[in-house]
């Protein structure tokens, strides 16, 4: 249950509204981190075997991050890989490379079949966060 605060004074005002911002970026930030986290793991999943590109080594799975920067009252949070075979797998290539080695390689979704799970509800996610955390 929410008690209703009223304020009369401005600077009481305007003091809780500075603890509440303080509390919306630390829980922003916290949204955006378990929700990238959770695209890693769902991308490294999705790439665990088909559909997706099957495990050789497992190299290419583990190959995948999540950074998250702070920021402000919120957070940018990025889920990649440098692992140069990834675009490759998600999308096919097909034609010749750069030495003239020609490919028909169909593409092995795993990226977008992640970001089709956490997309609808990721903006649910950070209001959520953002209203408990005024609460």
């Amino acid at each position: 249950m929410t008690t209703t605060r009223y304020f009369t004074d401005p600077d009481q005002l305007a003091a809780a509204m500075a603890q509440a911002a303080a509390r919306v970026g630390l829980a922003t930030e916290q949204a955006v981190r378990h929700e990238a986290l959770l695209l890693q793991h769902l991308i490294q999943a999705a790439a665990s075997g088909r559909p997706g590109p099957n495990v050789i080594t497992g190299r290419y799975r583990a190959s995948w991050q999540t950074q998250v920067f702070p920021h402000g009252n919120g957070a940018t949070a990025i889920v990649g890989t440098f692992a140069p075979q990834g675009r490759r797998l998600e999308l096919g290539f097909y034609g010749a490379d750069s030495l003239g080695r020609v490919y028909a390689q169909p593409p092995f979704p795993h990226v977008a079949p992640a970001l089709a799970v956490v997309r609808p509800r990721f903006a649910e996610r950070i209001g959520t966060a953002a209203m408990e955390a005024l609460a």
